[in-house]
């Protein structure tokens, strides 16, 4: 699993930023992806000399496919009810942005319990939170 995220690693060093036809001349169009279409469409065709296009051969490996860089698979959470369904040694929770101070707390102080990884807040500014409280009581 380790060496697949490694690997993974790697494979995302080297893909190319996938550009959609044109962008570079319109910016009506947007640099969202979508895929070249029209007979004589060069990015189509694969000149040299146009930008990549999306293709099999840039896919991760399947075991790691959509894991977060730390190896854990991630799981919005809106409350405390929502970690209890988490598995600790699998997956790790993010929490929702419109949760607010005082739920995000609970949440934290409750994971500590199960032994579940908080992922979009360090482990820093998880005990500044956690002082405040105990200040506060």
């Amino acid at each position: 699993m380790d060496r697949l995220l490694r690997l993974r690693f790697k494979l995302k060093r080297k893909k190319p930023d996938f550009l959609r036809t044109e962008a570079h001349r319109h910016k009506r169009l947007g640099e969202k992806w979508r895929r070249p279409k029209g007979r004589h469409n060069k990015m189509r065709l694969k000149w040299k000399e146009k930008p990549a296009v999306v293709e099999i051969g840039y896919r991760s490996p399947k075991a790691v496919r959509g894991l977060h860089p730390s190896g854990y698979e991630d799981v919005l959470v809106y409350n405390i009810n929502d970690l209890e369904k988490l598995n600790p040694e699998k997956q790790a929770a993010r929490i929702a942005s419109t949760v607010g101070k005082r739920k995000k707390i609970e949440i934290i102080k409750r994971a500590r319990e199960l032994g579940i990884k908080i992922l979009n807040i360090s482990e820093e500014k998880q005990e500044e939170l956690l002082k405040i409280v105990k200040v506060e009581e």
